[in-house]
Parts: structure tokens; sequence; C-alpha cells
């Protein structure tokens, strides 16, 4: 009895060990990711906030858009990725195992710029996820980890560069984990990612980087009425939210089908978008349109910016100009619920702020990120309907994704495993 006491206490002491030993091993090497990914994040957001002004003043470099656009075809042309699958291969890598290859990084990095300058319309967390994804894979390799080790390191690049780009490490850490495969949380990582993402956002914090966030004005009382508003308001953002994935996936695949050579598809798309913008004598829904977004939190809002949005999107991500589309997604939601909401009794600027995170929940199928994101963006005065709109919003947006790479693990209708793709 007391050799088999020893035995235990001899087991204890080795697993204690060795929750030590990881817990160091992986503070200290999330602590390197993120100091190399929060420098390389505020590079990149300050790269795109400069080209943005550049092209807010010089209208005309719209004009050189078809020139970008072939640019950018040649740049992952000459590099080996003119097959590029994007943020989908980094995500897909985390269950695979697959090599994200260094370079990526790089690619994106000047893709996106270039496509933020000529005015497409893209978001900047697509390559966010690429470049944090891409150097965490590399460092995890450098450091010859095996294929679960690599996959956090990956997870933890995705973090950081997320979270140095928006200013909210906990969206940022949550979000990684969580992207991957819904209704299945990677809780190996939480440890690495939120030190990864911690450590970026104080590095792009000191250095002088505004992260989001806003205020609105006039929210709902909680009662009963509200309740059902704020759900039935649910139920409008799944369903903007479809629309917008399936824009997405649509456009992108007719537009590989009409034009199979990536050097025509950009052109073409290229015209289409100086067409619009000319049409609409408005560059609104060039670029990503943050400001339309802090205009409809103070209810200012087209009723027709939300569908333009998803239009310009669809078509510059479609055709294979870089960026991402989260904050497309986010102009989405703020213009639609600034117009829809007050009809269902919800103040404008509530609305836009309900929409906002509603759309975003509904494209990438991350509830807790969501709510966390209102959180860090909105502050908690009103996180309740936070919750329900991101709720409902994930509930009903089905196996519909802006991520193909996704995967459905667990039923959103009932506890049940099917590991289905989205669509």
């Amino acid at each position: 009895m007391l050799e088999e006491q020893k035995k235990n206490l001899k087991k204890d002491m080795k697993s204690a060990n060795t929750y030590w030993i990881t817990f160091l091993k992986w503070v200290v090497l999330a602590v390197l990711i993120g100091v190399i990914c929060g420098l390389v994040g505020t590079l990149f957001y300050y790269a795109v906030k400069n080209v943005t002004l550049f092209r807010e003043q010089n209208v005309w470099i719209l004009l050189c858009m078809p020139l970008a656009g072939i640019f950018i075809v040649k740049l992952y042309h000459v590099f080996g990725l003119i097959q590029d699958r994007g943020t989908n291969l980094v995500i897909g890598s985390i269950r695979s195992g697959e090599n994200v290859p260094l370079r990526m990084s790089a690619l994106i990095f000047i893709g996106t710029v270039f496509t933020h300058l000529v005015g497409g319309s893209s978001g900047r967390e697509g390559a966010a996820l690429q470049i944090g994804g891409s150097i965490g894979n590399f460092l995890g390799r450098k450091f010859h980890f095996g294929e679960k080790e690599k996959i956090i390191c990956t997870m933890c690049g995705m973090s950081a560069v997320f979270s140095a780009i928006f200013g909210t490490p906990i969206t940022a850490t949550v979000f990684s984990m969580e992207v991957i495969s819904v209704g299945v949380m990677y809780y190996s990582a939480l440890v690495p990612c939120m030190t990864s993402a911690l450590m970026a956002y104080f590095i792009s914090n000191r250095l002088k980087v505004q992260g989001e966030s806003f205020a609105f004005e006039n929210p709902l009382d909680f009662d009963l009425l509200s309740f059902a508003k704020v759900m039935v308001f649910g139920v409008c953002c799944a369903l903007i939210s479809i629309l917008f994935c399936i824009a997405m996936h649509k456009v992108g695949e007719f537009l590989n089908k009409k034009f199979k050579n990536p050097y025509y598809r950009i052109l073409v798309g290229s015209f289409v978008v100086i067409l619009l913008t000319i049409a609409l004598q408005t560059m609104d829904y060039n670029g990503a349109g943050m400001e339309i977004v802090e205009k409809a939190i103070h209810g200012e809002a087209e009723w027709f910016a939300f569908l333009l949005k998803i239009l310009f999107t669809a078509v510059t991500l479609g055709c294979g100009f870089k960026g991402g589309e989260i904050v497309p997604s986010f102009f989405i939601g703020a213009t639609f619920g600034c117009v829809v909401a007050p009809l269902l009794g919800i103040p404008a600027g509530f609305g836009a702020a309900l929409g906002m995170i509603g759309v975003f929940c509904g494209v990438v199928n991350c509830p807790l990120a969501s709510i966390i994101l209102s959180i860090e963006m909105f502050g908690s005065q009103s996180l309740i309907f936070f919750a329900i709109i991101s709720a409902v919003s994930f509930m009903l947006s089905g196996r519909y994704s802006l991520y193909s790479s996704q995967k459905i693990i667990y039923s959103k209708l009932k506890p049940e495993y099917v590991n289905r793709d989205t669509k």
C-alpha cells in the first residue's frame, strides 16, 4: 500500500512538472510570436492607413486599379501562389497540419496595401490572419515542433496580428480558437494565444495604433418587448449574413468560371468597380469603409448602402484583389442596422451597433468572439442585447460561412456530431 502511494506521488510530481514546463515553454514562445507579429501588424496598420489617406486625397488613383490588379496577380504568380487559398489555407492547416508558406505573409501584406491604395473594397483582418498564421507556422517549423504544437503556433500568430490591428486582444484570442471548427474550442491554445495577443496589443498600443471602439446613444432598456425586438432583428441579421456569404462565394465562382485567366479576371473586376464608383459618384464603398460604420452608429446611413457594399466587396475579392471580409461585414451590419432597426422600434445608432455584431457573428460562426468583441468595441452597458443578437444570428445562419475551410463539427440545432463542411 505504501509502495503504491509512493508511485502515485511520483506520478503526480511528474505531471505537475510537465504542466509547469509546458506553461513556461508556451509563454516564452507566445511572447516571441507576439513581439514579431505585433511589429509586423503595426507596420501593416500604418501602411493601410497611409495609402487610404493618399487615395482619399487623390481620387484619380482609382483609375490605376487595373494596373494594381495585374501587379498583384503577377506577384502571386512569380512566388508560386497563383492558386492562393488565402485565409482558408490558414484555417484548414490547423486541422490538417498543412504547412503555411512564410512568403504568404509578404504577399498578402503587399496585395492588401495595393488593394486599399486603388480603392478595392476589402478589409484588413483576412490579411491579419494570413500574416500571423504564416509567421506562427514558420516559427513552429523552425523550432522543430510536432504537428499539434505547430498548430498552436499558427493560432498564436493569427491572434497576435488580429489583436495588433484591431486593438481587441481578448476577441483575437477567442476568435482564433473558435473559428476553426464550429462547436469545438481549442482550449489548449488559450494561454499561448492570449499571451501573444496581449503582447502584440501592448506593442501596437505603444506605437500609437488606434483600436476600433465606438460609442452609441439611446440604448434600449431591458424588458420583454425589447427582448422580442432584438430577437427579431437577430433573424434579420442572420439573413443578411447568408446573403453576404452567398454573394461572396457565387460572384467568385462566376468570375473564375467565366474568366479562367487570372489577369483577365482581375481586369474585368477592376473595370466593374471603377464604373460602379463613377456611376454612384462616391467612394463610400471603396476601401474598408470604417468611416461609414462610424456614421451609421451615429444614426446616418443610406438604405441601400449595405447592398452596394456586398456587391463591391464580392467583385473586389472575387476577381483577385486581396484583403479581408470582416471589416466589410461591419459596414454591412452597421448600415443595415441603422436603416432597419428603427422599423422595429430600436434606435438607429444602437441598431447599427447590434447589426455590426450580428452580421459579423453570422458570417464567421463565432458567437463567443462576437460577444467579447461587443464589449471591447462598445463597452458592457448593453451586453445582454449583443449576446441575444449573437446567439440568434449564429443559430439561424446555418451552414453558411465566409470561410469554406471552416467545419461544422457539432450541429447548431441539437447536441449532435455532424462534421459537415460550411457553404
